[in-house]
């Protein structure tokens, strides 16, 4: 139920607080005063689009928000627990926008994407509008009532999606039949080229060991004078080396240390680097020993470093990389071959088509049993609303070609009057005609929603009299089930709301406000009196009015 809604400098609107009870609500007021701003409001905490027209006059910032109590309805809850949203019972959207065009959403005090209000919108709150007689006349739209009230829109997805998969993999096997023969080529080429890196078989990092080995043994000669130079210096050679000028610097300063204790530092470094000047010589030594010219490896690394090299610039990439083509061409082989299997994609095609031709089944015998009864819950309506009459089926109809929409065109088809061929409303139904059965079309859809706020806009325009009564009814019953608002001109369907609520425009110090009042008994006589009889209100028309109350 939609429990507060907050408007902040938006519009025409200063600051304003509505808060709302169950049942049904009428919001009345003279044309222009701001009726259509409190269903603006709501719809951008909806995720409706806006701009920075929207901030009002003078202020920096428009602020609007809805609360609403969603605590027995699961699928909201879900839905907010799967975000990480969820809050007590409570679900609070808002918007805001800031002059230069700036807007900013939130679900619950957090950050939240268009895209969230509207789907958690959709969960909370139906609103149909004076326009929708319209929607009647796009075959389309047909489908998608009959989707809502038979409650298969999941099914209707799901069929959608497997007819996707059925066309991808058709488009996937038409494909492979018309470029067999280029599959053929490209699949020969790739082979040849395989099978090359695969007789090289050059695994994963062994190019850069190749490359390291191959110079090491190319300068063998150098690398033992300069390896056995650096051994002599160290410790082999006659006179002075490296390691016994570091024994007599040590043996100089050992008598030292106890009277200066600052030598201490250098004494252990010294001592640090004899002992890896010790080390070292054992080291060099191994390699020395191990090192060993063998012309014929070097032969065979030039030859294996070559053929990498010949290879990388083949393929247009460096000789370390060549692993990764070969893993690359291996697995486009197997699309190859796979795509040349015209038997395994047709066998794919047909699973696909059969997996949707079975959920289309499903999707038309719900459909087809579902229309009756929702022509007739409309028809029963179209009685009261002046159109007894009439009749209205839904024709199924098979198209050329299964489509992603099932395997029926939908279509409502309508008469008006006995002994006339129902015929698509386009063709039929008149001005009048299409905006009554599009209020029953509503109020049936409504009584079947699991949606637990609707709001019903102007939807009575172009009727009144005893059909505006029964309008009025039809939404006072509705708002015995769900939470229901009307915004309307008509004072018979304003007499049958549990609540009334009037939008008031006012100049205040040369600027325009408008604002909501409630109205007590009293007033909403007087605010009836006014839509039935104009601004002068009589005794008459206040007799009238409270009359209709009563009634």
């Amino acid at each position: 139920m939609l429990s507060l809604l907050k408007i902040s400098q938006f519009a025409i609107v200063d600051n304003l607080e509505l808060e709302f009870a169950s049942g049904f609500s009428v919001i009345t007021g003279e044309t222009g005063a701001g009726k259509s701003i409190l269903m603006d409001a709501l719809g951008l905490c909806l995720g409706d689009r806006a701009d920075g027209s929207v901030v009002r006059a003078g202020a920096d910032r428009a602020d609007v928000s809805a609360l609403f109590q969603v605590g027995h309805l699961e699928e909201a809850m879900n839905w907010l627990r799967e975000r990480e949203l969820d809050e007590s019972d409570e679900c609070t959207l808002r918007r805001t926008f800031s002059r230069d065009g700036r807007s900013r959403a939130y679900i619950n005090g957090r950050p939240a994407t268009l895209t969230d209000l509207r789907q958690i919108g959709e969960c909370l709150i139906d609103i149909h509008s004076q326009h929708e007689h319209q929607m009647l006349l796009r075959k389309d739209n047909h489908r998608l009532m009959l989707d809502s009230f038979a409650d298969t829109q999941a099914l209707a997805k799901q069929t959608a999606s497997q007819w996707r998969d059925w066309q991808a993999a058709a488009e996937r096997l038409a494909h492979a039949e018309k470029a067999g023969a280029a599959q053929s080529a490209r699949l020969e080429i790739v082979q040849h080229l395989c099978d090359e890196l695969a007789q090289l078989a050059l695994a994963e990092g062994e190019y850069e060991t190749l490359v390291q080995r191959h110079d090491t043994l190319a300068n063998v000669g150098s690398l033992q004078e300069d390896g056995q130079l650096a051994l002599n210096l160290l410790s082999e050679a006659d006179g002075d080396t490296a390691a016994r000028l570091l024994q007599r610097a040590l043996k100089t300063l050992d008598g030292h240390l106890s009277l200066s204790p600052a030598l201490q530092e250098a004494h252990n470094l010294l001592n640090s680097a004899s002992i890896q000047i010790d080390e070292a010589i054992p080291v060099l030594r191994h390699f020395l020993a191990d090192l060993e010219a063998s012309p014929l490896e070097l032969e065979q690394l030039a030859t294996r470093l070559g053929q990498c090299h010949q290879l990388a610039r083949k393929h247009r990439v460096m000789p370390e990389q060549l692993p990764t083509v070969f893993t690359e061409l291996t697995a486009e082989i197997e699309q190859l071959r796979q795509a040349q299997d015209l038997d395994l994609l047709n066998q794919q095609a047909t699973q696909h088509y059969n997996a949707y031709y079975q959920l289309a089944q499903e999707l038309r015998q719900q459909r087809q049993l579902a229309a009756e009864r929702f022509c007739a819950d409309i028809q029963q309506f179209l009685q009261g609303l002046g159109l007894g009459n009439a009749r209205l089926v839904l024709s199924f109809t098979e198209p050329a070609k299964p489509g992603s929409n099932g395997l029926d065109d939908i279509e409502f088809l309508f008469s008006a009057n006995p002994g006339q061929p129902l015929r698509p409303l386009a063709k039929v139904a008149s001005g009048g005609e299409l905006s009554r059965l599009s209020l029953a079309i509503q109020v049936v859809h409504a009584r079947h929603s699991p949606v637990p706020v609707m709001v019903f806009d102007e939807v009575d325009v172009g009727i009144g009299g005893g059909i505006a009564e029964v309008v009025g009814r039809l939404l006072r019953d509705l708002g015995e089930h769900a939470q229901v608002f009307s915004i309307t001109h008509q004072p018979q369907v304003a007499a049958r709301g549990h609540h009334h609520l009037r939008v008031e425009k006012r100049v205040i110090d040369g600027e325009t406000h408008s604002t909501v009042v409630t109205l007590n008994h009293d007033q909403r006589i007087d605010e009836i009196a006014r839509m039935s009889g104009g601004l002068a209100i009589t005794p008459e028309t206040r007799q009238h009015a409270a009359s209709m109350l009563a009634g």
